[in-house]
């Protein structure tokens, strides 16, 4: 996570700081957030050989989010905030939300989708690319406790 928090401050972010190995950068861009997010997409492929979508929320955003879950929290760590690159159409989320996926149980709200697992994130057939394949855009997921140190953190 130092290498990705060096790639991050010579892109002139601030302020930056991680959180456990799995991605998660903590800062403040230097201008506008969506410019930020495509230079680190390319400054990680340049320098780590692959390609890992960016997606970015301010405090407010993160914690918008929370609020807005849609489902109990049985326990934060099958209950997941999963920001996306862009806002699916309405089309696709209907027809997402109108599949079955066992007892997981998911909502798209604006540019995140919300899912409560029922026996978890590893077991479960929503996976990232059948999200990706059905919504249009890609994410990446964090279970609600992880946000809620994300928010601390960066607070």
């Amino acid at each position: 996570m130092a290498e990705l928090r060096e790639v991050a401050e010579t892109l002139g972010a601030s302020e930056v700081s991680t959180y456990i190995a799995s991605g998660n950068l903590i800062c403040v861009p230097p201008g506008d957030p969506g410019e930020f997010d495509q230079a680190l997409e390319a400054a990680i492929e340049s320098r780590f050989g692959f390609f890992r979508e960016v997606v970015s929320r301010s405090v407010p955003e993160l914690e918008a989010a929370v609020r807005a879950h849609p489902f109990e929290v049985i326990d934060e760590k099958f209950s997941y905030l999963y920001p996306l690159t862009g806002t699916p159409g309405t089309a696709r989320v209907t027809e997402f939300a109108a599949r079955s996926f066992g007892d997981d149980r998911l909502a798209v709200i604006g540019d995140d989708l919300h899912i409560r697992y029922a026996a978890g994130a590893g077991t479960s057939k929503l996976t990232p690319p059948v999200i990706a394949k059905a919504l249009g855009v890609t994410g990446t997921g964090r279970n609600l406790r992880t946000v809620a140190k994300l928010i601390a953190l960066a607070g």
